[in-house]
């Protein structure tokens, strides 16, 4: 062939244009994004040290070196298998995890007889080394989708198994045998999750055809809803039967969520709020532990009235109203007057007295960041099971922080949850961390790059294969 013969059949028609350029997989913004938040960290321990013993911590160099290197573990996992993933949710994930160390670190000086942190860590460890195990095996989440009905099985199983153990201040949510405790309904919610995703992907046609007609909501044919509210009829059942509320509210949200998401019909918002009223005061009336918490929201200075002293729900109030708008200091509030949950269900509460609104109002937003990147991910994609995933992923941080923090506030009643990342649980810190990886996993397929001719990432039309 001649050079003008193949000048020719390698030329383009003169209206189309060049081919775009990969996108760039920003691992260097990532990896000084991590360098900042493991420094932020790390200061904050120092703090906390100078602040209760005017000295250096002895274990600051371990503590840094311990959370510097799970971070550098993976960011290279996330280099090597997912390069074009999202770079604000690994260093944002890796800071809320600090942040969490240092307040249970800080807690545990109050507590002498019971040192959380080392074991917070070593859960912590356990996390991220699962986080690198799906970021570098799952190799596309759509993999998932095939065993949707095996993952609401596990769920189901799961949730089931804590009712043969004894309850657990109130609740039977926990798994203890010998010293080692472990909270199933944790892992449950993310398979539940992937249920709801994979069924609403695949019957999303059927769900927009009309069914019957109640007032002026058009509800999708019994047939095809039935196998969902089925599942999730049961798993709330269970969930009410082990007085586990908290999680039980979140799995009626992400259900609601994603339902609306999949249909785009906006009455499903009304009946889920409308349901969760008669779901709350009928459970709130008639089960004496949840009835108890009502009447603690309903009245939080009651125990002072009566000369028995404020309960955990005023102590928390009164930790938020001193802390301020800038906090009394890591390390300088008095949290401890809590009680048991204070590195649990009040550890807000610690967080807001020392650091105060601007530190709340900060953390909130790396909340928001997290759930952001997750919704911006659902946006990119072009199958309907991948965006559903995305959003339902990031609903259940989103709505946990809502029930948490509306609990500890005393804008809601208390639900026994943990806070993402922040508050002493492995259970909780572990399944964050799985969520994270599977939100990068399907962040770094909606940026990645599209063959020449295919659908392009991040239009609307990639949304509307969802409804």
């Amino acid at each position: 062939m001649t050079a003008t013969a193949r000048a020719a059949a390698t030329a383009r028609p003169a209206d189309t244009p060049p081919p775009l350029p990969p996108p760039p997989g920003r691992r260097g913004i990532e990896l000084a994004l991590l360098v900042g938040a493991v420094l932020i960290s790390v200061c904050g321990y120092l703090a906390v040290g100078l602040a209760k013993g005017h000295a250096l911590p002895g274990g600051a160099l371990r503590y840094g070196a311990g959370l510097g290197g799970l971070a550098l573990l993976a960011h290279l996992a996330v280099r090597l298998r997912a390069p074009y993933a999202d770079p604000l949710l690994l260093p944002t994930a890796v800071l809320l995890n600090g942040l969490g160390l240092v307040l249970i670190f800080r807690l545990d000086l109050d507590t002498p007889a019971d040192h959380a942190a080392p074991t917070q860590l070593m859960w912590s460890t356990v996390g991220v080394l699962l986080f690198m195990a799906v970021v570098v095996l799952l190799r596309d989440h759509r993999t998932l989708q095939r065993y949707a009905y095996h993952c609401a099985a596990l769920a189901l199983l799961l949730m089931v198994a804590p009712i043969a153990f004894p309850a657990v201040n109130g609740a039977k949510i926990w798994i203890r045998v010998d010293g080692f405790s472990i909270q199933p309904g944790e892992f449950a919610k993310v398979l539940i999750t992937v249920f709801f995703a994979a069924y609403l992907a695949a019957n999303r046609g059927a769900l927009a055809r009309a069914g019957q007609r109640v007032a002026r909501l058009q509800l999708p044919a019994g047939r095809v809803l039935g196998p969902i509210v089925a599942i999730w009829l049961i798993s709330v059942a269970v969930l009410v039967l082990e007085r586990d509320l908290g999680t039980s509210l979140l799995f009626f949200g992400i259900f609601v969520v994603l339902l609306y998401v999949a249909t785009g019909r906006t009455g499903w918002i009304a009946v889920g709020l409308l349901l969760a009223g008669i779901g709350a005061a009928a459970v709130g009336t008639l089960e004496p532990h949840v009835h108890g918490r009502v009447e603690d929201w309903q009245h939080p200075f009651a125990g002072i009235a009566a000369g028995e002293g404020p309960g955990q729900l005023a102590q928390s109030l009164f930790a938020f109203a001193a802390g301020g708008v800038l906090g009394t200091g890591l390390g300088q509030g008095h949290s401890s007057l809590i009680g048991f949950a204070m590195k649990s269900d009040f550890i807000l509460a610690t967080f807001g007295e020392e650091l105060g609104l601007a530190g709340l109002t900060t953390l909130f937003l790396l909340y928001a960041l997290v759930v952001a990147c997750g919704y911006r991910a659902a946006l990119g994609l072009g199958d309907a099971f991948g965006s559903l995933l995305a959003v339902g992923l990031a609903a259940l941080p989103a709505l946990q922080v809502f029930v948490i923090a509306g609990g500890v506030m005393g804008l809601i009643p208390l639900t026994g949850m943990a806070m993402p990342f922040l508050a002493q649980g492995g259970s909780s810190v572990v399944t964050n961390w799985i969520i994270v990886a599977l939100l990068l996993r399907i962040s770094d397929r909606a940026r990645a790059p599209r063959p020449e001719g295919s659908e392009v990432a991040g239009g609307s039309g990639n949304w509307e294969a969802v409804r």
